[in-house]
């Protein structure tokens, strides 16, 4: 109960003779009044116009010798931390005073002029670089028009000769009314911060759409999806017995580490282990309270012993638990055993036979990068070919680039994780709409990023965004847009 409703139970469970005295009753009306309003006013987010945010604009310090730019929408009147082109909203709290996502303040500093000078952060202290940053208005608007005078007409998709195949949506079986609602709904702001939205069906790209300062050729974060990518490289360093087995233990790859909380359970964690996220090692994002904390990983020297130096909390293929680590020193054992950097490996053996040209993969598992966390880029395009791969059980063009036995056990229950069912670093998850369910395998990761696999609808969707730290909308545009096309009637 607030202190408010409390005043109000008060003051209608008076006794009967009270609420006879005038005199009294108004008392008690002005007092709630005033504790209502200073309440209503207490809860108030600081109001601050566009041209004051504005002033706060710039180049800026900040964290392992790297630099943010803050941005002032006039779209929603908020700042926004843009930390390699991905936004992060700041909500005002006082003068010169923000909340990041965390609901941790930031607040910012001025010189003598009285002209801003940098901000602070925790125990933090970062100056403004430059004044001179430009920011499109596209970066804040789906489209550059008004959601009333937005009426869209669908495109077939371009053929650039990437290896795709190109269809129409006319002989899909889609619904392209229900796309016109999806499209009207994105560029309206119901569903903001989505960046692409692309459907493979019947193995033919039918349909393409971007939005905000994206195009075809944006590369986009894959975030955790990016966990899928390495899988598939597991997978491929496996066949190519470059990885003797996915049975294989992991402390056997680094006789270089001498590792802390050491024992004969963590000395039987596997490969496949990795693979599910069961390797019982105390790495849980969804427990709070546990050691392996990605910021403190993030932040640290060597993310592979960060990670392995954890102690135990299970015994290894046990409790599924969501550990970036697992994959991150997947990539660390591919690269060990293949005598490459795991972008080249990627390159050779999935990229390239992929005709994906254009990509940024950054891995080195150290603080370096803290923000980039050894996350693939990719563009949409490309990400679609990853999903048809796999729905072609890892034939492209008549070419095999992945086992048919990795991409089945790939996709078959291994785990529980967070609830879901689990592969190797496959999600196999399922979307109800209007009452039927619909089973998917999924690549997917912060903000929004989603390459499902509908094996029966023999369907690919890929959808991007930048909704980091929040609910994204991706599973809700694919159940009340795309989906429903397949109900039975």
């Amino acid at each position: 109960m607030t202190a408010t409703s409390a005043i109000l139970d008060l003051f209608f469970v008076m006794p009967m003779q009270h609420t006879n005295n005038l005199k009294m009753q108004k008392i008690y009306l002005l007092l709630i009044l005033s504790l209502t309003t200073f309440f209503c006013f207490s809860q108030q987010t600081f109001k601050v116009t566009y041209q004051q945010l504005r002033e706060f604009e710039g180049l800026y310090e900040y964290a392992n010798n790297t630099t943010l730019k803050i941005a002032a929408s006039p779209k929603d009147t908020l700042l926004y931390a843009v930390i390699n082109g991905s936004k992060y909203k700041l909500t005002p709290s006082g003068k010169d005073l923000f909340l990041n996502m965390s609901n941790e303040n930031v607040r910012f500093f001025r010189n003598r002029a009285k002209a801003i000078a940098g901000y602070i952060s925790g125990k933090d202290t970062f100056k403004l670089l430059s004044k001179n940053v430009f920011f499109p208005k596209t970066i804040w608007y789906p489209r550059l028009t008004t959601a009333k005078n937005f009426n869209y007409k669908y495109q077939e998709p371009k053929e650039y000769k990437d290896g795709l195949k190109i269809g129409n949506i006319q002989k899909s079986g889609l619904d392209t009314a229900l796309l016109s609602q999806m499209m009207r709904k994105i560029i309206d702001g119901t569903y903001p911060n989505v960046h692409s939205v692309l459907i493979i069906k019947d193995g033919k790209l039918v349909f393409e759409e971007y939005f905000y300062e994206y195009n075809k050729d944006s590369l986009q974060e894959l975030r955790s999806a990016s966990k899928s990518i390495v899988s598939a490289l597991t997978g491929i360093a496996i066949v190519k017995g470059l990885i003797k087995s996915k049975n294989e233990t992991v402390l056997s790859y680094f006789p270089e580490y001498n590792f802390e909380n050491n024992s004969e359970a963590k000395k039987r964690i596997t490969i496949e282990n990795l693979l599910t996220n069961q390797s019982g090692l105390d790495c849980d994002v969804s427990n709070p309270k546990s050691e392996g904390n990605e910021t403190e990983m993030s932040n640290s020297d060597d993310w592979i012993k960060f990670t392995l130096d954890l102690p135990m909390v299970d015994t290894p293929g046990g409790k599924g638990m969501y550990c970036s680590g697992n994959p991150i020193t997947l990539g660390r054992i591919i690269e060990k055993s293949t005598n490459k950097l795991l972008p080249d490996f990627a390159n050779v053996h999935l990229f390239s036979p992929l005709n994906i040209s254009k990509f940024k993969w950054n891995f080195k598992p150290d603080k370096s990068s803290s923000e980039t966390f050894c996350q693939v880029y990719l563009r949409p395009r490309d990400m679609a070919k990853f999903g048809l791969l796999y729905l072609d059980k890892g034939n492209w063009n008549g070419k095999q680039i992945i086992s048919e036995d990795w991409v089945q056990q790939s996709l078959e229950k291994h785990s529980v994780v967070q609830g879901v069912n689990y592969g190797y670093l496959w999600w196999i998850k399922y979307l109800d709409t209007d009452g039927v369910r619909y089973y998917g395998k999924a690549a997917q990761g912060n903000g929004g990023q989603k390459i499902y696999i509908w094996e029966e609808q023999n369907m690919v969707t890929v959808i991007t965004g930048g909704n980091y730290n929040t609910q994204s909308p991706s599973d809700d545009l694919i159940k009340k847009y795309i989906l429903p096309a397949f109900n039975k009637k």
